[in-house]
């Protein structure tokens, strides 16, 4: 590619070559040239002449104003926002779909080129642990603080419609944030626990800082949690310990094996506390969380080595390093004993910011896929006219529209409970739904944009698209935040722990959506479907509860799926059934339906929790006899 190519463009190097400038290639002066430089012009000529008059160029796709381009979500705010809200934020966000365009996309790709670098030692040797950002990812963070994209949901300016509001931000910023949503996600996270706490006084200047609009104080912050012991077993894993002193204070000294944005400002970490006597408790009652600063008001480590920074898949954009703790100060946040409970609220917020990142990724490479078909002739026609292509673009809508419902309940659900609007049934279907919607949506992000690749043949797979910078930072999706087998233990866990009310809510909120579509006839197939699929549910939950705890493990994940199923259904059915929809409303919703809405039940059938299904499994995977 070409170095001066502009990467912003999305696909930089989809731009035809030129004939270098002082090469004139008509016949007459050829001829007049020497052997050796005619042997020189007609190589530099003849390939390019050959591939102006072949098919080979592609032309690259180009999209708008992400905002006014996704029907959708306009459609969506139209529907649930009052109409004066309405108002200023559709005017906003327009603003910031042509800021995204102008402005911030070409900061992404400067991101993608310029990964952070870590130097551990200066020019004379002496330990720095320096991590050297980009100048564009430094950008970066003052365009987030400048659009309040942490502040928006604490100001609550719009009272239970801010968290909204600011997700749609934040989904719009996503696939040009050049990896900068990731450092939001913790950082919304940090403000969300301290909030949770009471913002206690000594917390008050970090929770002023985490949301705050001026970008020479905005931080961000990291969230410490895994070690070399594992990830999300924390409880076992942890072996950071915290040694109280005189003032009051803690030193911790520990080694955390992944922190994602190391450059940040602050981090939330969990440890164990010593005792009197020397010893720590053991399992999660051992754990606490606390709260430190990584530099000093000097700009130096807060006894913290960086111990290298990890080479990644994807998010090469963003440093994540293995950091040694050896005395970092600290503050105690939760009650000892408490770290798990208290970071909670931290967990279940970035978990959303995953389903917004995973939707958001969806929605980019199908716009991109949707503009190259208007463009791209293969076999007489534009791939627009071709049926069967069409339908595989019309297959991942219809998925990335049934993500997108499900984000959007979520942070409506979660704006009711910020403000204490909430009912009891909101506040246990959000509980439910934030671990449902996180692993259905990264395993269909995954799936969706390889699709999506797919849909560009050869130039899919090409590096000097971008199109792979998408794919890469996708597939991390459904690991981050909890794998999906964790995290369908996790839906396991909410509903023993609510003795059932949890799913109780969960099927009454499809039943009164579908209450709303069952009059119209065109979704008449599509609420039949949701019937039957919430009446096998329910069969298979009244009878699994006979069975034992393996056989509810090994139900455990498409039991979750079953619910993300059933409850984007309901969704998508009710936005179909508003006044005003559009017949892509009732196509999408119907075409969801088709699928299969409760596997759960299915496999169930088909004997895969019974009695040494676990054996079974094992035999096939290990070749055990």
């Amino acid at each position: 590619p070409s170095a001066t190519c502009k990467p912003w463009q999305l696909c930089h190097c989809w731009e035809r070559r030129q004939a270098p400038k002082g090469v004139n290639t008509t016949a007459g002066q050829g001829q007049q040239v020497g052997t050796q430089e005619k042997r020189q012009l007609e190589e530099l000529t003849t390939p390019l002449a050959r591939r102006e008059t072949e098919t080979l160029f592609q032309e690259q796709p180009e999209t708008g104003n992400q905002y006014l381009e996704d029907a959708l979500l306009r459609s969506y705010l139209k529907t649930h926002l009052p109409p004066q809200v309405l108002q200023e934020v559709n005017q906003d966000l327009e603003r910031f779909g042509n800021r995204l365009l102008t402005k911030i996309q070409p900061l992404a790709w400067e991101c993608e080129w310029n990964p952070p670098v870590f130097r551990p030692y200066d020019a004379w040797g002496q330990r720095v642990d320096h991590i050297v950002t980009c100048s564009a990812w430094r950008r970066m963070k003052e365009l987030a603080a400048e659009e309040g994209l942490i502040a928006e949901a604490y100001e609550r300016r719009y009272s239970n419609w801010s968290r909204m509001y600011q997700a749609v931000k934040l989904y719009l910023f996503s696939s040009s944030s050049g990896g900068f949503n990731c450092p939001l996600a913790m950082t919304d996270g940090a403000a969300k626990v301290i909030e949770s706490l009471g913002i206690p006084g000594s917390l008050k200047n970090a929770f002023d800082h985490l949301t705050s609009r001026d970008p020479k104080k905005f931080w961000t912050s990291g969230q410490w949690m895994t070690e070399r012991r594992g990830g999300s077993d924390v409880a076992n894993g942890t072996e950071t310990v915290a040694r109280k002193q005189p003032d009051g204070t803690y030193r911790l000294y520990g080694f955390k094996w992944f922190t994602s944005a190391a450059d940040s400002d602050m981090a939330l970490t969990l440890a164990r506390v010593v005792d009197a006597e020397g010893r720590v408790k053991q399992g999660s009652s051992g754990l606490s969380l606390f709260f430190l600063k990584v530099r000093d008001e000097e700009r130096k480590l807060n006894s913290i080595q960086v111990q290298r920074l990890k080479d990644k898949l994807g998010t090469r954009q963003m440093a994540t390093a293995e950091l040694h703790l050896n005395g970092a100060e600290a503050e105690l946040i939760s009650a000892e004993g408490r770290g798990v409970a208290s970071i909670s609220n931290m967990l279940n917020i970035t978990r959303i910011h995953n389903v917004i990142a995973a939707v958001a990724s969806m929605r980019r490479m199908i716009s991109l896929s949707r503009e190259y078909a208007r463009r791209r002739v293969a076999f007489g026609k534009l791939l627009k006219d071709h049926p069967l292509h069409v339908q595989t673009m019309a297959r991942m809508e219809v998925q990335t529209r049934g993500a997108f419902l499900l984000l959007m309940e979520i942070v409506r659900l979660l704006g009711l409970v910020e403000t204490n609007m909430a009912s009891e049934e909101d506040q246990l279907l959000l509980r439910l739904l934030i671990p449902v919607a996180k692993l259905y949506t990264g395993k269909q992000a995954s799936a969706v944009v390889i699709e999506a690749m797919e849909s560009f043949g050869g130039q899919g797979y090409m590096e000097d698209t971008g199109l792979p910078v998408i794919i890469r930072d996708t597939l991390v999706l459904s690991i981050w935040e909890g794998t999906t087998n964790v995290l369908s233990l996790d839906v396991l866990r909410s509903l023993t722990k609510s003795q059932g009310q949890a799913l109780a809510a969960f099927s009454s909120a499809v039943q009164k959506r579908l209450e709303l579509a069952a009059s119209i006839a065109e979704l008449g197939p599509a609420v039949k479907q949701m019937h039957d699929a919430i009446g096998r549910l329910a069969r298979f939950v009244q009878g699994a509860g006979s069975k034992g705890t393996v056989t509810m493990e090994l139900a455990a994940r498409d039991f979750s799926y079953s619910l993300a199923r059933i409850y984007a259904g309901a969704l998508l059915t009710e936005h179909a059934a508003r006044p005003g929809a559009a017949s892509t409303d009732i196509s999408a919703a119907r075409r969801w339906c088709c699928q299969e809405l409760c596997p759960v039940a299915t496999e169930l059938q088909n004997g895969s929790y019974e009695d040494g299904a676990a054996l079974a499994d094992s035999a096939l995977v290990y070749g055990d006899s």
